[in-house]
């Protein structure tokens, strides 16, 4: 990183086991794997060079202890009181048909109570089941909003999962209030259509950029790559050719890069305006180097975002 930062940037949200139980003439086919997109955020930050916290639950069960052991081989610190004893790990289970039809079941534990930042936190990033499921969503929301009235960095995901919502309204008007705390929201265009179907993307882009706090909105659109809204400006970046494995954690693999460099930039340090400060070229660099980032989690197996090593020596620019 070309500055010193004065502590951790700190992820707020899941961690959990993804099960596929896939049904055939010979019995089930179980696959499992570790994931939870902001476990996957944490993880990629620390990969991508900075010192990175995540506030999360798991059980010290078998699970548990398997996400806690991949957060830690690479580089992530577990907040204090992540792993609960006598804790049950969450879990999302797909269960395919021989149609390849799927129905899903999560078991998910998010109890936490207020929660506070490290000593000398330099940001804050909160998404995805962490924003959505009770009761612990409710600290996640107030943590946002004391960093922001702090007037410390805050970025937002939604990252939108269909099955934990009930009522579409409530659900947009929080995911409202959330980016209202942040300087950077980043969204997919799958997060749009099912959050505001039919809607004109950019218009609702617009919108969430119009909160006081919002400096940048990007959104993703997958292999039709993503664009970037800021004040008085759009910027474009196709998404870069790869062979596809699978889109697993790709998004989370943007949202990481995507903050790492702008702490590689010093702009999460650098207070309220630094990120609206951006120009165009440096946005644009910006989209390129998350979206290459990205395109190394789809060219193979699994949430398992890149390190700077794996990234081209000129990275992001190359």
């Amino acid at each position: 990183m070309s500055g010193a930062t004065a502590g951790p940037f700190v992820v707020v949200g899941e961690s959990l086991v993804d099960v596929v139980v896939i049904e055939g003439a010979g019995g089930e086919e179980r696959h499992e794997a570790l994931g939870g997109s902001c476990l996957n955020v944490a993880v990629g930050m620390s990969r991508l060079d900075v010192p990175t916290v995540l506030i999360t639950q798991v059980g010290d069960d078998d699970y548990g202890r398997a996400l806690a052991d991949h957060a830690h081989d690479s580089g992530v610190r577990l907040a204090d009181g992540s792993v609960v004893a006598g804790g049950t790990t969450s879990t999302s289970t797909a269960r395919l048909d021989e149609q390849h039809a799927a129905t899903y079941d999560f078991e998910m534990v998010w109890d936490l109570s207020r929660l506070e930042l490290p000593p000398q936190a330099t940001g804050l990033h909160v998404g995805s089941l962490g924003t959505a499921v009770d009761p612990g969503r409710w600290a996640v929301f107030d943590l946002a909003r004391r960093t922001a009235e702090d007037a410390l960095f805050v970025s937002y995901d939604p990252n939108v999962r269909p099955f934990f919502i009930e009522d579409l309204e409530r659900a947009w008007r929080e995911v409202v209030e959330l980016a209202s705390y942040s300087r950077l929201v980043k969204l997919s265009d799958e997060d749009l259509s099912t959050l505001r179907p039919g809607d004109d993307e950019a218009q609702v882009c617009r919108e969430l950029l119009s909160a006081e706090r919002t400096e940048l909105v990007v959104l993703t659109r997958g292999s039709k790559g993503a664009v970037a809204f800021a004040d008085g400006t759009q910027v474009f970046v196709p998404a870069p050719a790869t062979d596809v494995v699978d889109t697993v954690g790709a998004g989370d693999s943007f949202m990481s890069a995507m903050l790492a460099l702008l702490c590689r930039w010093d702009v999460v340090m650098a207070g309220e305006g630094a990120v609206a400060a951006l120009d165009d070229r440096r946005i644009e660099l910006l989209l390129r180097g998350a979206a290459s980032a990205a395109a190394v989690t789809c060219s193979r197996r699994g949430a398992n975002p890149p390190t700077t090593q794996e990234l081209p020596p000129a990275w992001p620019s190359g």
